[in-house]
């Protein structure tokens, strides 16, 4: 009887092992399908690139073309660029587990013991949004040259 037990409790672990392999987490789907190309914008191409005395055309090769510019009252140019990103990550999982137990004693009525263990089923879900702001302000002098810069950056 023990035998037979054990023989029980090993199948239940790896059926049970079985059927968790396949799942998998939010922030598991969220990194498979993440965005990780070199050409966005980020804080560190701002600190990488940006310098004072640049080009407005060598901040356009680094950064593109800005959001919105606008002009103080020396006419010198201020380029904003304004970027927000939203990420969505949704995982779900379903789990069942059937099993067809037969057994039993032959007697005179028949098989007597044999029977079908009831199902187990199970479905969940996971959703995760995040969304991110990097918000940069470059200020040119008469000559078009980068004078100052700044840059702000969120996430929630």
């Amino acid at each position: 009887m023990k035998k037979q037990t054990a023989g029980i409790a090993t199948l239940r672990v790896a059926v049970l092992t079985l059927a968790l392999a396949g799942c998998a987490t939010a922030e598991q789907h969220r990194a498979a399908v993440a965005n990780n190309s070199n050409d966005r914008v980020t804080v560190g191409t701002v600190q990488r690139e940006i310098r004072v005395g640049m080009s407005s055309a060598d901040v356009v090769q680094v950064l593109g073309s800005p959001n919105m510019v606008t002009t103080d009252e020396q006419r010198r140019e201020s380029w904003v660029y304004d970027k927000i990103s939203t990420e969505t990550a949704y995982s779900t999982s379903q789990g069942g587990v059937s099993a067809l137990v037969l057994g039993g004693v032959l007697g005179p009525a028949g098989l007597l013991g044999a029977g079908v263990s009831p199902g187990y089923g199970e479905a969940s879900g996971a959703k995760s949004v995040t969304q991110r702001t990097l918000t940069i302000i470059i200020k040119f002098d008469n000559a078009q040259r980068v004078r100052d810069f700044a840059y702000r950056t969120s996430s929630f």
